[in-house]
């Protein structure tokens, strides 16, 4: 949040007044108004004609506002203890929504997916048309959701593990892991083969042909195996999947010789279907947890390299994560209470405010505390990534503080306190609330989103920012009116008569400066920086052509990162750095990216499969999937196919209905693979069946996308009609909604930004720089996103909607000033403008990236992202404020 307000032209021109260049109104004419534009002219006396006016007024909602303003001001003024109790006794009613802080697992899938996503309609539609029994006939690639499993990746120490001393060492390690069992206290145990999903009797083999080598070692010849399906006594092993890494050599009909092979993957099934069954799974795989390293560890491997993943290992490990970062609260408050106190520290004990910035942090905290506790208690879910807010309302709240406490140095010390509370209100109170208005709705442009994530950060972040404004204008005002009054204690003290501790007291009090006048204003060297050193540099000539070549710089490198920059959020990246997951996604990446979900290819109704054009129809839409690029069409499945087969091969007509239907039952008897492929009703109607393909070559999210909208495609424009469905899609419709909803996003967010600008700040210059500012660090802080490893994922999202915010924070103000300004010249309004906003901000960007710069240090990629994309947004942000748009008005 800039702190950079709205400065009231009355502001501009009692400042120009100050400087000389201006003369001061004559106390004749004191109740006339001054207009916005140059030449500084009076009203004509009563009876004469007015000129036309050169400027319309732009002040319709200011100047009641600000007159509202004042009258609060003098109300904290004169009661500033009621003021400061109030938002006390509040917050403490509102923090006992803390209680309610969740315990139990947040749903990843809920929050990190879109609402409702095609693949969730999909997934419905298969779970009430396709049955499964993992207890008896488990298929990995028929379950409707994800199962209960762990997997274990091996990686060869050699060039290839097709050898009988590294299968002999895997061997170990499968018989390791099957022999663990849980214990609880009261003796009862949980073996393998009690939650193992099972085909028929046996337990599902982790690798099918380290299976069949555990069966008979003597008769399987390693060095003659082909991938991806092996047949083995003309039993067919499929082993697409199963391992990575491969060097294939000679084809041998829908295979190749498999030369070598660097990894292998070890997939434990367990029961996930019955609610029992699945507790027990996840009890064993707890164990498995937490015993796997103990477990390798005695193995005392040599050959091979082990990295290991479960069903839980997600949702455990992000669980984790979100505590990583609760250090980091304490240290983000300890650097913004040190900035603040910087910030406000004075060698003048009466204008000091070092105490007041420090009661500021805290009355920041106050809204934290009080947002997230009314939220908590109107039952809005907590997600992660709401952790991050604290860190960003940190930053923003002190803004308003700043400039706040710089309205009031400004005044006089021989006012009374009402009155100078009120001056100040007058002049600040009303771009405090602008900016909050702006950023408030930039946050709940959120709740349009797709993903839940999305919708819970910005109601959290944008309730606390309300919260944090309405503090600032009770709590912290009172704050400011109890110093008032210590300034005017401490000033008297000082003054009086007493010559024998009076030089103590000036050495003292003001070791460096001269005595304090009451009358006069206190100057910010930082403000004189920018009014006599950085704004006549900016405004030279060379200086001008120096920053345009920089923005065509930076504008040609943001447009180029933007088609760099990669969508959806890749689930690793929700455990922390030294996760054991991490390296186990590295090896799965680099061995076992060829192969991506077997895909179901879905009938969703009832068709005549014994009509020869309808089969002829399945066919040709069965071609058009395996001519995909994404599908290898040697592993397609389907059970029509072989039941043709079955029927020529016993002689039966398979264009008869009833020869067609009465044959399922005995073909299902010698192939039971296919036994939940087919959704037969009562009265003998196959009122739906599914066939699978194989998707290759979608390790990217942008492959994954395309695959996608590619299959959903061949699958609508069929004459059958299909569906196609994979567990899996549903996190990879992240992929296809994300640039949707950000788009979308930012077109609102931007919509209500300009609304609010034409009317609390109706110029029409300011709305184009508005504008095009909003534009410009979009377009800088997307493409840098790609530099910086970020993808464009929900997290990453939310960040954008906050860049519109911060957007016209940085750009209507310093643009308004400009149009404001009295001064004759282009070069010098420019000047004025950067004189009276340009510390506070820089103070903004400074303090909002202090606030969020801590989360650098996270060992989790959700925080990191959070202080990539706001270190961006505030550099990008501050640079537009501070030096593009001050060069850019001088031209236009």
């Amino acid at each position: 949040m800039i702190s950079s307000k709205v400065v009231p032209r009355e502001a501009v021109q009692r400042e120009a007044i100050s400087e000389g260049r201006l003369e001061a109104m004559p106390p004749a004419e004191a109740g006339h108004r001054w207009t916005t534009g140059p030449p500084l002219e009076r009203l004509p006396p009563l009876g004469q004609e007015a000129p036309p006016p050169r400027r319309c007024h732009t002040d319709c909602l200011e100047a009641p506002l600000s007159r509202y303003f004042q009258r609060l001001g003098a109300a904290v003024g004169t009661h500033p203890w009621l003021f400061l109790l109030g938002p006390a006794l509040l917050t403490a009613a509102l923090g006992t929504g803390l209680i309610f802080l969740p315990k139990e697992k947040e749903n990843l899938e809920e929050q990190y997916t879109p609402i409702g996503s095609p693949a969730k309609a999909e997934r419905r539609f298969v779970q009430g048309h396709f049955s499964t029994n993992d207890t008896y006939r488990f298929s990995a690639s028929r379950t409707s959701s994800e199962a209960n499993f762990a997997s274990i990746l091996v990686v060869s120490n050699t060039d290839s593990l097709l050898e009988q001393e590294v299968f002999e060492e895997v061997s170990k390690l499968d018989q390791a892991v099957q022999a663990l069992k849980v214990v609880y206290e009261n003796g009862t145990q949980i073996l393998y083969t009690e939650v193992c999903a099972k085909y028929k009797t046996l337990c599902v083999p982790p690798n099918p042909l380290l299976y069949t080598w555990q069966i008979n070692s003597s008769s399987l010849d390693l060095s003659n195996i082909t991938f991806p399906i092996h047949n083995l006594s003309n039993h067919l092993i499929y082993l697409a999947g199963f391992f990575g890494g491969n060097v294939l050599g000679q084809a041998m009909e829908r295979s190749q010789q498999l030369l070598e092979s660097r990894a292998m993957r070890l997939l434990y099934y367990l029961k996930t279907e019955d609610p029992e069954d699945s507790e027990r799974s996840k009890a064993w795989l707890t164990h498995f947890l937490d015993h796997f390293n103990d477990m390798k560890s005695d193995l005392a491997l040599k050959a091979i390299q082990v990295v290991y993943f479960t069903s839980l290992s997600r949702q455990l490990e992000f669980e984790a994560t979100s505590k990583t970062v609760i250090p980091l609260f304490h240290l983000a408050y300890i650097l913004i209470i040190l900035f603040a106190v910087v910030s406000c520290f004075r060698l003048d004990c009466v204008r000091n405010k070092m105490w007041v910035a420090v009661c500021g942090v805290f009355s920041v905290a106050m809204s934290v505390v009080s947002g997230f506790g009314l939220m908590l208690h109107i039952g809005v879910p907590f997600v992660i990534i709401v952790a991050n807010s604290p860190f960003l309302i940190l930053g923003v709240g002190v803004d308003d503080m700043f400039i706040m406490i710089s309205a009031w140095q400004k005044t006089s010390l021989r006012d009374r306190t009402k009155e100078r509370l009120s001056n100040s209100y007058s002049k600040v109170a009303v771009s405090i609330t602008i900016t909050t208005i702006t950023n408030v709705l930039a946050f709940y442009t959120g709740i349009t989103s797709s993903f839940r994530s999305v919708q819970y950060f910005c109601i959290y972040t944008g309730t606390t920012l309300l919260f944090c404004y309405f503090y600032s204008i009770t709590c912290f005002g009172a704050i400011m009116a109890l110093d008032g009054k210590r300034e005017v204690a401490c000033f008297r003290w000082l003054k009086k008569p007493d010559r024998k501790y009076s030089s103590f007291k000036k050495s003292c009090c003001f070791p460096f400066g001269s005595f304090p006048d009451e009358h006069g204003e206190d100057k910010h060297p930082m403000n004189l920086f920018f009014r006599d050193y950085f704004g006549p540099f900016l405004t030279s000539s060379k200086a001008k052509c120096i920053v345009v070549l920089i923005y065509i710089l930076y504008i040609s490198s943001s447009i180029y990162g933007c088609f760099q920059v990669q969508e959806g959020l890749d689930l690793r990246n929700l455990a922390s750095d030294d996760s054991y997951i991490r390296p186990y996604f590295n090896v799965e990446e680099d061995h076992f990216s060829d192969y991506g979900p077997r895909v179901m290819v879905i009938v969703t109704e009832s068709v005549s499969y014994w009509d020869g054009d309808v089969r002829q129809k399945l066919d040709k839409c069965m071609m058009k999937f395996e001519e995909n690029t994404f599908v290898d069409r040697n592993l397609t499945e389907f059970w029509l196919a072989a039941y043709i087969q079955y029927m020529n091969n016993i002689g039966k007509d398979i264009n008869d209905k009833n020869t067609f239907i009465d044959n399922i039952a005995g073909f299902l008897r010698f192939f039971p693979i296919f036994t939940y492929d087919l959704n037969v009703s009562l009265s003998n109607e196959i009122t739906s069946s599914r066939g699978f393909i194989q998707v290759v070559g979608v390790s990217s999210s942008s492959n994954k996308k395309r695959m996608l909208l590619e299959l959903r495609g061949i699958a609508e424009n069929c004459e059958v009609p299909l569906m196609v469905y994979n567990q899996a899609f549903i996190y990879f419709d992240q992929y296809a909604a994300i640039i949707e909803n950000t788009v979308r996003n930012v077109m609102i967010a931007s919509s209500a930004m300009l609304i609010v600008s034409l009317l609390l700040i109706p110029h029409p210059v300011c709305s184009l720089w508005v504008t095009f500012a909003i534009a410009s660090v979009i377009v800088g802080v997307t493409g840098f996103m790609a530099f910086w490893n970020v993808n464009l994922d929900s997290i990453s999202m939310i960040n954008l909607v906050i860049c519109i915010g911060f957007s016209f924070d940085f750009s209507a103000h310093i643009s308004y000033a400009f149009v404001s300004s009295s001064e004759p010249s282009v070069n010098k309004k420019s000047i004025e403008a950067l004189y009276l906003l340009g510390y506070p901000v820089l103070q903004s960007a400074i303090s909002t990236i202090i606030g969020v710069c801590v989360l650098s240090a996270a060992k989790a990629y959700i925080f990191r992202t959070f202080f990539k994309i706001m270190f961006l947004v505030m550099f990008f942000g501050a640079a537009h404020g501070l030096v593009f748009i001050p060069v850019f008005l001088t031209f236009f």
